[in-house]
């Protein structure tokens, strides 16, 4: 048994008062109010409402590891990166390889797998394989259902996928970008709880009146936390903080903890921040996370104060899991499962022949998912249409990974690259390889470094070249969190500081130009696509 004295923080009677907490076995056994006592703040544990920890690059387990030292005990997990790669095994591994961990992870079954019949994934996920992940009580609720089309036109398929959730009495969580009025209200009704997609104050507001919960996202790429906070205040009973996806380096840096401490300083109520950030994920998603009450599971985090949230302690389960600087979470040993087929390839598998007139050019936005597009006249050489660094107008490629077939090529703005590639096979939804560089024979370097580890994120110019392999399913790696953060944050930095790309988080941004399913122009393994017009389009507009 063991003993606390503190100030703590309830979220249910919304007070703060001294008390003395008890905990054995793993459980709260008493909570006793005290007249006064010394010492930190005791709050629950905060929880990403909606994270692909693929995107992070390491394994649930690695990833808990990074998480704790910044008082974040549980996460609402869709494994549908590693789904898309390997079906059902991939979830099942996720599964697997959490439980391994004092961590909560509400894990979800893939709802979209393959996101879209638009590009090629390595696996398929049907109505057979969503019931038979929702019966697991290791599976909390259907993922994102990012296909709102099909909800809007009752797929049969699509519906069926949200009637297994329904019958199984678990939530279905929402993907419907921009989506307002009459469709809007459609989606809504066909029993989609929330929302993590809205890029917009009006957009969130529409579909929180509908009684959606609304999840503010905060990650390596997209950031809506600006736009979206006031909701906060106007629907406290609805908000979860989430981050989507988050790159290795951030997650070094901060998780929900920073959303936490920004939120109470621009004066918004403080219980309604924290029961954001901790109760309303418990709540909605049915977790055994424990909210500091008597009975519950013993997961709380100790803090400084409570304004910058600073961490002292994380105890989960009853264990301490992360004090004085140190994760105390150890490593477990990781599988590599994995599905690549590919061979190196030419620089000339790259070339583009010139056309009369110009061509459609995806626009990267950075800090965010959507993208623009434009048209351009390409800069011509010796018959082909080649990169412009001077125009920032670079080549974009997309390569089948899983078999054998031609790359899809096209151009892009946005990245910057004043000489050299990047390339990466973290490349929602589907995970083929995306590259983009100033010419082919740089593109074929960054591509084949990929190709040769069988996963993983490269980084190439004139004489120097990097890469951090990603054995497992191609997306992650199975070294130690804190290394492989380090090791993206060296590679990271020299596409920003040696090849000159302006972007705050230039892969994290490459690995969304082939996600179908948010608009406007991206490319996939089988050609360039519009998001708007859901179709694909040719390269050059004539």
């Amino acid at each position: 048994m063991q003993q606390r004295e503190g100030q703590l923080v309830d979220l249910h009677l919304r007070k703060i008062y001294p008390a003395r907490i008890t905990w054995a076995s793993g459980r709260i056994l008493d909570i006793e109010p005290l007249q006064q006592a010394e010492g930190p703040y005791f709050i629950p544990g905060f929880i990403d409402a909606h994270v692909h920890i693929e995107s992070s690059m390491v394994v649930p387990s690695e990833f808990a590891r990074l998480a704790v030292q910044h008082g974040t005990i549980g996460t609402v997990s869709d494994p549908h990166e590693i789904a898309n790669v390997l079906g059902i095994p991939g979830v099942l591994f996720m599964i697997k390889n959490g439980q391994q961990v004092p961590f909560h992870f509400a894990f979800g079954a893939p709802s979209c797998v393959p996101a879209t019949t638009f590009e090629t994934a390595g696996a398929e996920i049907d109505v057979d394989g969503i019931r038979q992940l929702l019966a697991m009580p290791e599976v909390s609720y259907l993922a994102e259902m990012m296909n709102y089309p099909g909800v809007l036109h009752k797929e049969e398929g699509v519906m069926a996928k949200i009637a297994e959730a329904h019958a199984a009495g678990k939530p279905v969580d929402g993907h419907a970008p921009g989506l307002k009025g009459q469709e809007a209200q459609q989606y809504a009704a066909a029993g989609i709880s929330t929302d993590h997609e809205c890029f917009t104050l009006e957009e969130a507001r529409y579909k929180a009146k509908l009684g959606m919960k609304i999840l503010i996202r905060e990650g390596s790429a997209a950031r809506n936390f600006d736009a979206l906070i006031p909701l906060i205040r106007e629907y406290p009973g609805q908000i979860m903080f989430c981050s989507d996806d988050k790159h290795p380096d951030s997650l070094l840096e901060g998780h929900i903890n920073l959303l936490v401490a920004e939120a109470v300083a621009r004066g918004y109520d403080f219980f309604d921040v924290l029961r954001a950030a901790c109760v309303h994920p418990v709540a909605h998603y049915g977790m055994a996370a424990g909210l500091l009450r008597p009975g519950e599971s013993a997961d709380f985090i100790m803090v400084e104060d409570l304004r910058h949230f600073k961490v002292l302690e994380t105890w989960i389960k009853g264990s301490c899991v992360y004090r004085e600087g140190q994760s105390l979470i150890e490593r477990v040993s990781v599988e590599t499962p994995n599905q690549f087929n590919r061979q190196p390839l030419s620089a000339s598998a790259f070339q583009i022949k010139a056309e009369s007139g110009q061509v459609h050019v995806i626009e990267a936005i950075d800090g965010s998912l959507i993208t623009g597009q434009t048209t351009l006249p390409p800069l011509v050489s010796s018959g082909l249409a080649v990169s412009d660094p001077g125009r920032d107008l670079l080549k974009l490629t997309v390569i089948n990974r899983y078999q054998e077939a031609a790359p899809q090529v096209g151009f892009i703005r946005g990245f910057g690259l004043k000489q050299g590639a990047i390339a990466s096979c973290v490349g929602h939804d589907s995970h083929n390889i995306l590259a983009v560089g100033t010419d082919d024979e740089l593109l074929a370097r960054a591509v084949n470094l990929v190709i040769a580890n069988k996963g993983g994120i490269s980084a190439v110019g004139a004489e120097t070249e990097q890469v951090l392999p990603l054995p497992v399913a191609g997306i992650m790696s199975n070294e130690d969190g804190f290394e492989v953060a380090s090791a993206y944050q060296a590679i990271d930095r020299f596409v920003r500081m040696e090849l000159g790309s302006p972007l705050r988080a230039p892969f994290m941004t490459l690995s969304f130009m082939a996600l179908l399913v948010i608009p406007d122009l991206k490319l996939s393994d089988k050609g360039l696509f519009s998001g708007q017009q859901f179709e694909f389009i040719p390269l050059f507009k004539s």
